[in-house]
């Protein structure tokens, strides 16, 4: 049998390339053709697997191109930079290495907040020009400050405990970070409100998602201290640029600190130029140790797969063994929807998650299952979660996790209930896979009904009144919304109803503010999955 033949198409260190070699797995180290897309495309269809950083770019033109390529690897966390849904239909792996430049991109963090603090970027500038400008660079100091953290998870809980030891009260927002996490860590669990009117620092740590993008706004910055500094080395997008370069120019900001941008490379951006404002080239992963860490890491990984077949932090890709996979791919994706489910409505910290699997898929690999569920819990707030991850994610915030394999119970041979315990409320859905192989809802909040998941989903609770039917299905048809499944759970005849509706396109904002007028409506949520 040929060896597999993997392309390094990025700098990636000499001891990873080696890696490669000493396991059998031939490498070609092109480290400046990801920067060719078309060379790339003109290439890539003799390789098994692809090796990346950030320059290369796997676009769906340059999937389509791969005939016979099975797996990519990311030396680093971000993947924004590879088309995972069209990766995903071709049957390509894309893996990453999550957890290899966590302290470096911390450190990072903690370096900028210090250098806006004291102006050196500028001040440097100052005395190598040849002046002395003693009186101009009047600095902060952050001892005894507030450091306020938007993201509690593995770089900022890092990030926290530095700034407790350089003496700065730390304070975090979180939903995913439980009280007795933040205790540990000790930091004072915030809401989001009370983080930006307190702190003297804040310093961004989460992913870019839907509801994050832009979390600091010009209204958010309204909320700020009159000096307050802001630090971003996570993600561009989580501050809207234009809106900190005004909080800049009027002095309500003392100073900014970015590493990345919405638009990279940021040869120009409306920041540049701006008074206190300091300034580095996505530098967060940047150090000897980090990259030789996450280059190590992907080689070793993408060697076991090609090799082996065994799957490690893959993000399209649940961690299953080949023998398992016909019987448990349905119940793994029956798991999946049921955290996406609960994680799509739980907006406050999770304590708890406990997971019941009864009938056949208690005899089952049900690590795999969970690790499925908590998959499907934390992508909506943290995107980039997968089978491997998604526990160690769950045990850095604190989440207690819980299994109960049983016997038959009731009218379904076999199915799992997953609940969720937050500060405020306990949440639970069920659901089992039906001979078709599809997943199928059966439970939500302990009330039955039966319902397929599709891609869009209005998920309703509301009062079994009469009329309700009628008038929610009035509103949608007024505003062009079709309708695929219609589907009904009740408590009691007048008392608490569910009702999950699928719908073929996503429903607007403006749409969904006219639903909850909707007579006997009391709460309207999209989920998609």
């Amino acid at each position: 049998m040929m060896a597999p033949k993997v392309l390094i198409s990025d700098k990636l260190s000499p001891a990873a390339v080696q890696i490669f070699k000493d396991r059998g797995v031939e490498a070609d180290f092109l480290p400046d053709v990801g920067k060719d897309k078309e060379k790339l495309r003109e290439i890539i269809g003799q390789y098994d697997g692809l090796a990346i950083r950030s320059a290369t770019k796997v676009t769906e033109k340059i999937i389509a191109a791969a005939d016979n390529l099975k797996v990519v690897g990311r030396a680093g966390i971000g993947v924004d930079n590879v088309d995972i849904p069209k990766a995903t239909a071709r049957g390509i792996i894309v893996m990453n290495t999550p957890f290899g430049n966590a302290i470096t991109t911390a450190e990072h963090a903690i370096s900028m907040m210090m250098a806006v603090a004291r102006q050196i970027p500028a001040a440097d500038a100052s005395t190598q020009a040849g002046k002395w400008e003693k009186s101009r660079f009047m600095g902060r100091e952050i001892t005894g400050k507030t450091l306020g953290l938007i993201g509690c998870g593995n770089i900022g809980s890092i990030v926290a405990e530095r700034g407790i030891g350089l003496k700065m009260k730390v304070i975090a927002f979180d939903p995913f970070l439980t009280p007795e996490r933040a205790l540990v860590l000790g930091v004072e669990k915030v809401e989001l409100d009370g983080l930006l009117s307190r702190s003297d620092f804040i310093t961004l740590h989460t992913p870019l998602t839907d509801k994050t993008r832009n979390i600091i706004d010009a209204a958010a910055i309204a909320q700020m201290r009159d000096g307050a500094y802001l630090i971003n080395c996570a993600r561009g997008g989580l501050a809207d640029e234009q809106a900190v370069r005004d909080a800049l120019d009027s002095g309500k900001l003392a100073g900014a600190a970015f590493d990345v941008f919405v638009d990279e490379p940021a040869k120009e951006n409306v920041l540049f130029g701006a008074p206190t404002f300091v300034s580095t080239p996505h530098l967060g992963a940047s150090t000897e140790e980090a990259q030789e860490n996450v280059a190590l890491q992907v080689a070793e990984q993408m060697c076991d797969y090609l090799l082996s077949g065994a799957v490690r932090n893959a993000l399209n890709m649940p961690s299953i063994t080949a023998e398992e996979a016909p019987k448990l791919a349905p119940f793994v994706r029956l798991a999946e929807q049921l955290g996406s489910f609960a994680g799509q409505l739980t907006e406050t910290g999770i304590e708890r998650v406990r997971l019941e699997y009864a009938g056949a898929v208690a005899d089952m690999n049900v690590q795999a299952l969970t690790s499925a569920a908590l998959t499907g819990l934390l992508t909506p707030l943290l995107q980039t979660v997968n089978m491997v991850s998604a526990p160690i994610l769950a045990k850095e915030r604190g989440m207690q996790i819980e299994e109960v394999r049983r016997d038959k119970q009731g009218a379904y041979e076999t199915y799992i209930r997953l609940t969720v315990e937050t500060e405020r409320q306990s949440r639970s859905v069920a659901g089992t896979v039906f001979a078709d192989g599809k997943p199928r809802i059966i439970q939500v909040k302990g009330i039955n009904m039966e319902a397929e998941l599709g891609e869009h989903m209005l998920y309703i609770t509301n009062e079994d009144k009469p009329g309700f039917i009628g008038h929610l299905g009035m509103e949608l048809g007024n505003n062009e919304v079709n309708i695929a499944t219609f589907n009904l759970g009740r408590t009691a005849p007048g008392e608490e109803a569910i009702c999950l509706v699928e719908v073929d396109a996503p429903v607007s904002k403006e749409v969904m503010a006219r639903l909850e007028t909707v007579s006997h409506v009391k709460q309207v949520k999209p989920l998609r999955f």
